[in-house]
């Protein structure tokens, strides 16, 4: 297949190089040249990515912030031939989306599907591109204008990358969940390592610490953007856990030795039974 890029950063960079290794040509762009002078040396890309290269690509990936999608694609797409798939590797799919909607009804012979990898490291740009960044993992893709072919020739492409599975649903849905499983996740780590312990911790941390404190170390000027794009969601989810962590707390402050048990026992119990879920 012959693939368009926008966007050579940390997973723009990554796709570019599996998509390499794996045979497929790559045209790639990206919004500065100090980038692309990168994405050269590293040979992450066949060529540059350009409005009269576009007709030749059976999909087009938007590596880019949420806000910047659509003023990333819209110079690509009457270039576009019919059939090409039109996607994205953005972290929230609600603006995404609603891009693509509009979209749509301008381009009506494109395939137009949402997608998020479920994979990341705590190092941005494509100095940190890895080959083997989405081994085994999850792909999330929102359909908005395919059928039932387009999905499954999707679905077929990036298992045969080595995704670990692909993962239907709606930006509403996206949303929610990417609001508890990352982008929570993140702030409850940042805030976490703000404690001034953090600066003493050698010598008496193991991998409890360690596991707590990875995703402290972020892109903030990324995460700042994709956390107010769902700004909704996130708050919901971070309210729900001050109000849990506030009970641990007030079992420690009155000295309730069986209500910190229950409270304990309630989360060890709920993390076993989804790991069970899981595993059967």
């Amino acid at each position: 297949m012959k693939i368009g890029i926008i966007g050579l950063g940390l997973m723009g960079g990554s796709f570019a190089r599996l998509l390499l290794k794996n045979g497929h040509t790559v045209y790639a762009i990206d919004e500065k040249e100090s980038v692309m002078k990168k994405a050269e040396l590293m040979k992450a890309f066949t060529e540059r990515l350009s409005v009269e290269n576009a007709s030749e690509l059976d999909m087009l990936v938007a590596a880019v912030f949420p806000r910047s999608f659509k003023d990333a694609v819209t110079i690509y797409l009457p270039r576009l031939k019919a059939g090409a798939v039109v996607t994205d590797f953005c972290g929230t799919k609600k603006t995404v989306v609603a891009a693509m909607k509009d979209l749509k009804e301008d381009y009506p012979s494109l395939v137009f599907v949402g997608g998020h990898p479920m994979a990341g490291r705590e190092f941005s740009g494509i100095e940190h591109s890895s080959v083997n960044l989405f081994e085994k993992a999850s792909m999330i893709l929102v359909p908005v204008n395919a059928d039932v072919y387009a999905l499954d020739a999707l679905k077929k492409f990036y298992i045969g990358l080595g995704f670990g599975g692909v993962v239907f649903t709606t930006a509403d849905n996206h949303d929610k969940m990417i609001a508890f499983t990352s982008q929570l996740c993140h702030i409850v780590s940042n805030a976490f390592v703000k404690n001034e312990r953090a600066s003493e911790h050698f010598g008496y941390s193991a991998g409890s610490y360690k596991d707590m404190t990875r995703v402290a170390r972020l892109n903030p000027y990324m995460w700042s953007d994709l956390m107010t794009e769902n700004k909704d969601e996130l708050y919901f989810e971070l309210d729900e856990l001050i109000n849990n962590l506030s009970k641990y707390r007030d079992a420690l402050r009155s000295g309730d030795k069986d209500k910190l048990f229950m409270l304990l026992k309630e989360g060890n119990d709920r993390k076993l039974a989804i790991d069970f879920e899981k595993n059967k």
